[in-house]
């Protein structure tokens, strides 16, 4: 009862900023802009911005830093959404153990929003104390350092790291007490996984890579996925054929994009009943989301009407909208 009080105003407030998300019938009006200068203007209109930059990456930074301030605002204990950051938290402990390798400085190599500030991970890797980091960061965070200094294998390195990155959202996901942040670590693992077993078949890598690099989750085995990723494409496809992700392959086949696109689909309908719950942790969780998925597709526009691709070329990777009316 304490806990749907808590909620409750928060989540009237989310609310009111729902109705300010964006619409399919406005990406459409982006769509058809003439120029990159029409669809800043365009989002301007909107409110994204501050109505003077015309730099694509400032004004999309600025709304995802507006969606933090929000649950800021309105939770006091952010850790139910850490699930969302360890992605960020992860691509910074990559870029800390490359920095100190390299003895460079790179601040803007970090991502901001984690749970774990850079310069505790360059401290962590430059003293080789990985008691600085979080318990479930230190093992990865000393073998992807020894790896990189003793095999010079960025590559290997990286695969440490995202796997460790996959075990933390999943874990975070099984801790977690409300569906739609379990199921988006269930999605965001298996599609991690499935992404990993294609490309390592087109790469050639050897079974003991994909075992490495696959991270285990409750809708797909990764022992068969990774067998069918050495057997190749037609026995990957024929796996995926007999799991919950049946339908995504034939976005797989069209290509890698579009499966990308499949993905962050699936998402956003999963999430979308959280328009019709009061009482929990979700709505704000789905929003949150939702906010990530249409920065996401304006950024694809925006970078579509800056290389003059054609209409048809962007379309085929836009997302669908959390609000579809």
């Amino acid at each position: 009862m304490m806990a749907e009080k808590y909620y409750a105003y928060a989540v009237a407030r989310i609310r009111t900023k729902e109705l300010g998300l964006l619409k399919g019938a406005f990406l459409e009006q982006l769509l058809a802009a003439k120029s990159y200068e029409e669809c800043i203007q365009l989002l301007s209109e909107k409110g994204w911005g501050d109505g003077t930059s015309m730099d694509a990456e400032q004004i999309l930074r600025g709304e995802e830093e507006k969606t933090w301030a929000l649950l800021e605002d309105l939770v006091d204990d952010l850790s139910a959404f850490d699930v969302f950051l360890y992605a960020n938290d992860y691509h910074n402990l990559k870029a800390a153990i490359k920095l100190v390798y390299l003895d460079m400085e790179r601040p803007e190599a970090f991502f901001s929003h984690g749970t774990v500030e850079p310069e505790t991970m360059l401290q962590a890797i430059r003293e080789q104390d990985v008691s600085l980091l979080p318990e479930a960061m230190r093992a990865p965070a000393k073998e992807a350092f020894d790896l990189l200094l003793h095999t010079r294998d960025g590559q290997l390195c990286d695969v440490v790291i995202d796997r460790a990155a996959l075990d933390a959202i999943y874990a975070a996901g099984k801790a977690a007490d409300h569906p739609v942040i379990r199921d988006y670590a269930e999605m965001t693992v298996a599609a991690a996984d499935i992404k990993i077993a294609v490309r390592a078949q087109k790469t050639g890598k050897p079974l003991d890579f994909l075992q490495r690099a696959l991270a285990p989750c409750d809708s797909l085995d990764v022992e068969q996925l990774a067998k069918a990723a050495v057997e190749g494409q037609d026995a990957i496809y024929s796996y995926l054929q007999k799991t919950a992700y049946a339908d995504a392959v034939p976005a797989l086949q069209e290509s890698p994009s579009a499966f990308e696109r499949w993905c962050d689909n699936r998402i956003i309908r999963e999430i979308r009943p959280q328009q019709y719950n009061p009482f929990t942790v979700g709505p704000l969780a789905a929003f949150l989301l939702a906010r990530e998925n249409e920065v996401k597709t304006v950024r694809i526009i925006l970078s579509g009407k800056w290389n003059h691709l054609r209409e048809e070329a962007v379309r085929e990777r836009m997302r669908e909208m959390y609000r579809n009316v």
